[in-house]
């Protein structure tokens, strides 16, 4: 586990369109219509269509494919995500998902980062740990 050092960081931002909504949707099959249906969502409490949560545990798991990357031959594996969703993303905002190392269980081969995600205004989306496996 030498290659990772506390305070290690990587990110990823994209800016969520109308096809990372209704793709993501046909993928998992959430199908709600706060995510489709402009209409409906007009009468919930966010006033406009919204993007799923679990997309932007995607783009955390994307930045855990990069901090994976840099782990030697086997190589590592993500196998847990805790987080909370703390404010809606809006098709047209762009996230910025965020990894930063904050432990190291040697014993366990274990490397758990605090995990963010941000929206262009600095509000935060999503936010928890994330736990990734070094084979």
């Amino acid at each position: 586990m030498d290659c990772y050092a506390l305070g290690d960081s990587s990110q990823f931002s994209k800016t969520v369109s109308e096809y990372d909504v209704y793709g993501f949707a046909g993928i998992v099959g959430d199908m709600y219509g706060v995510h489709l249906d402009e209409e409906y969502a007009k009468g919930t409490q966010f006033g406009k269509r919204i993007a799923q949560g679990a997309l932007s545990v995607g783009f955390l798991a994307t930045v855990m494919g990069h901090m994976a990357a840099k782990a030697p031959s086997p190589g590592a594996v993500s196998y847990r995500y805790d987080v909370t969703f703390k404010a809606p993303v809006f098709l047209g905002d762009t996230v910025t998902a965020r990894l930063v190392l904050a432990e190291k269980e040697e014993e366990r081969n274990t490397c758990i980062f605090d995990a963010s995600v941000t929206n262009q205004d600095g509000v935060v989306v999503a936010q928890g740990k994330t736990y990734l496996k070094v084979l």
